[in-house]
């Protein structure tokens, strides 16, 4: 069955195009995806603006294109954090859906975490024994822990890379006290959240997954994308230390001449390091692997698991 997912996420709008069936593993077969970042368009009252409106229904409309000459036989629509954080998400969906026909879902911040952990499961498999996921996005950290297909628990908290850098880090780079400031934020954010994470018990096997931490890990050495999904990825918490440490004193600039990083992304890289080295502290993490799948593959998986619903 050919299937078209279409992320509309934080930073990127991506739309997917894959191979799946029942028993078998996705096979990516197109890809487009455009960086609209949606999150900054949100405005002093949470209301995403009609500039950002009208790039998404642009996105959708070309994607609905795409999807026909791909032979896209059933297509997949969700959307994450920035709409669903928007007061006026709910009538943005709803005019792209009378213009399109295409029903965008959004998806509860849960609902994002349990997705994303069901497909860090297929990959690694149960051998892995009780795993423990970490996701930064563009608008929030998820985070789940289990040992089955579905997580004991799955928390998603507002901490994502491309929000507390708007609310948090505005200089370039930014100021030491602001670096501190959204430090101390962040800590006492997962801090919170980390006895509910302990409930489901000591991770055998701890992973993660986001544009983030595969920038941290290949800062930090890991081999390139160009190498594949199979090759192993590790980042350890010396590391991303290091990394949320030196970060915030770079420039823009200076960041995006690092390997893996983009120019587009690199403005929301040093608050990505302070979340990933605060989770990793916080929950006495010494290495994440990184999974190639995340949550549009738990979207995929999800709806292969139910295709007799």
């Amino acid at each position: 069955m050919r299937l078209g997912v279409l992320d509309v996420g934080s930073n990127t709008v991506h739309l997917l195009v894959v191979d799946a069936h029942q028993g078998a593993r996705p096979l990516p077969a197109f890809s487009h995806k455009e960086e609209l970042h949606l999150a900054d368009h949100l405005d002093a009252r949470n209301r995403l603006s009609e500039e950002c409106s009208a790039s998404l229904l642009a996105f959708v409309k070309e994607a609905i294109v795409i999807a026909e000459d791909k032979g896209v036989q059933e297509l997949l629509a969700f959307a994450t954090s920035a709409v669903r954080d928007a007061v006026n998400g709910d009538e943005i969906l709803a005019l792209i859906e009378a213009e399109t026909g295409v029903a965008i879902k959004v998806l509860p911040g849960a609902e994002e975490s349990r997705l994303t952990f069901l497909a860090a499961r297929r990959w690694f498999g149960w051998s892995s024994g009780r795993l423990l996921l970490l996701d930064i996005g563009g608008g929030s950290l998820e985070i789940a822990s289990g040992q089955d297909e579905d997580p004991s628990v799955a928390v998603s908290l507002p901490l994502g890379a491309n929000r507390l850098t708007r609310f948090w880090l505005a200089g370039d780079p930014p100021e030491r006290d602001d670096v501190r400031r959204l430090r101390k934020h962040v800590r006492a954010e997962i801090a919170a959240a980390a006895s509910a994470v302990r409930s489901a018990g000591q991770p055998d096997h701890c992973v993660a997954t986001s544009k983030t931490f595969r920038q941290l890990a290949r800062i930090a050495g890991a081999a390139p994308s160009s190498e594949g999904v199979y090759v192993k990825r590790i980042l350890r918490h010396a590391d991303v230390a290091e990394l949320a440490d030196r970060l915030p004193r770079m420039s823009v600039k200076d960041r995006a001449g690092l390997p893996g990083v983009s120019r587009i992304r690199a403005p929301q890289l040093a608050a990505g390091a302070i979340v990933a080295d605060a989770a990793m502290d916080l929950f006495q993490l010494s290495a994440l692997e990184i999974c190639p799948w995340a949550l549009r593959e738990g979207v995929i998986l999800r709806r292969m698991d139910n295709i007799n619903g």
